[in-house]
C-alpha cells in the first residue's frame, strides 16, 4: 500500500516507548523499582504555591524572556 509505506519505512526500536521505564534502562531489582516508585515526590495540597517554589529557583528567566530576540523589524516570510 503506497498510501502506508511510512509504517513499513521506517525503523523499529528495540527501545520501550517510555523513556522512564526503569527495569529497561537500569538494571535494577523489583526492590528498587517498588523503592523508587514509593519515595517519587508527590505533588501536595497546595499546588499553586509547590509552583511558586519551582519558579523562585530560576530568579531572572522573566527577565530574560522579556529580553530575548524576536524577529521585530525583519522582512516578513513568504512561501
Amino acid at each position: 500500500m503506497i498510501g502506508r509505506a511510512w509504517e513499513t519505512a521506517s525503523m523499529k526500536s528495540s527501545e520501550p516507548s517510555d523513556p522512564f521505564d526503569l527495569a529497561w534502562n537500569v538494571p535494577t531489582t523489583p526492590e528498587d523499582v517498588r523503592a523508587l516508585r514509593e519515595n517519587r515526590p508527590r505533588l501536595g495540597e497546595n499546588r499553586w504555591e509547590q509552583l511558586q517554589i519551582a519558579v523562585d529557583q530560576f530568579p531572572g528567566v522573566e527577565e530574560a524572556l522579556r529580553k530575548r530576540p524576536t524577529f521585530a523589524g525583519c522582512e516578513p516570510f513568504e512561501l
